[in-house]
């Protein structure tokens, strides 16, 4: 069983469990000792703001008679389900790439639970400049943008390297 871990970038499945379960941890945290809309300063321009989230990144959709629950459920599930068969296909010594897919799935599973659990995904991450605020967020959220980095640097990187080959030769 471990070496069917081990020889790819399926190892990298622990991020996965830990970011998982960071991001259900924060949320039963605010869902246990908040209200709806309740928001708790931290710093100027971040607070811990309760808000239910029925759409997609930045509430798209979120006005709809609840068909976007299930579409987007369906096109998490899929893409997670691309995504391990991308870390199966990925060299054990790479580290880069399936970490970015590690965060990435994390984040997908998370809020895919949170729709099968609740309807909603759970968002309480608020980043605001006076009156002006960045959609709330949470912390799969934030995992799929850090993996999303994580991959547009390595293409980045690696067409650096291939334009370098090219001129060499």
């Amino acid at each position: 069983m471990l070496k069917f871990f081990s020889g790819s970038g399926l190892r990298w499945l622990w991020l996965t469990v830990v970011m998982f379960a960071v991001d259900q941890i924060s949320k039963h945290w605010v869902v246990g000792s908040m209200k709806l809309y309740d928001s708790i300063p931290v710093i100027p321009m971040f607070s811990i703001t309760y808000v239910q989230n029925h759409g997609a990144a930045f509430s798209f959709l979120s006005t709809e008679g609840g068909w976007q629950r299930w579409f987007f459920t369906v096109i998490a599930v899929v893409v997670s389900v691309l995504i391990l068969y991308w870390l199966k296909k990925t060299e054990a010594k790479q580290k880069l790439v399936p970490s970015a897919f590690a965060l990435i799935l994390s984040g997908a599973l998370g809020n895919v639970y949170d729709r099968l659990h609740y309807g909603y995904v759970i968002d309480f991450l608020d980043v605001y400049y006076q009156q002006w605020h960045w959609p709330t967020f949470n912390i799969a959220d934030s995992a799929i943008f850090v993996g999303a980095v994580f991959l547009i640097y390595d293409a980045m990187r690696s067409g650096n390297k291939k334009d370098e080959q090219a001129t060499n030769h």
